[in-house]
């Protein structure tokens, strides 16, 4: 089920999902995406949120309508690749922020993540 905050309006919200889906490859490059209304059931929204939220990712390129079939990721990795570093940089400056709050300065930042990887990757 999604969960959706009360902050942002939801088909922002379901940009950034089904942007996260597609990154993380639930849903590949060129492949059919279900239907709007089945979408819309997944997240207990109304369809036409849905498709406002497909509007908007078609008009960042991610999402691409095929007459009479359907909408479909984008079949250009380059696209998909750019919101991933768009989404990493936001990840990393948000992370930043808060350790910034903490009194910690980038170096320090980057030695505590370069520990952790190791550590986890051990």
């Amino acid at each position: 089920m999604w969960v959706f905050a009360s902050d942002r309006p939801i088909y922002l919200q379901i940009v950034d999902r089904l942007t996260l889906d597609i990154i993380r490859g639930r849903y590949k490059p060129g492949e059919r995406l279900p239907s709007v209304r089945d979408l819309a059931v997944e997240a207990a929204v109304n369809p036409n949120t849905m498709q406002r939220a497909l509007a908007e990712m078609e008009q960042k390129g991610l999402v691409e309508t095929q007459r009479n079939s359907g909408k479909f990721v984008t079949s250009q990795e380059a696209i998909i690749e750019g919101e991933k570093q768009k989404a990493g940089a936001q990840a990393i400056e948000e992370c930043l922020a808060k350790l910034r709050a903490l009194g910690v300065d980038a170096e320090q930042a980057i030695t505590w993540i370069k520990e952790n990887n190791h550590a986890t990757h051990s």
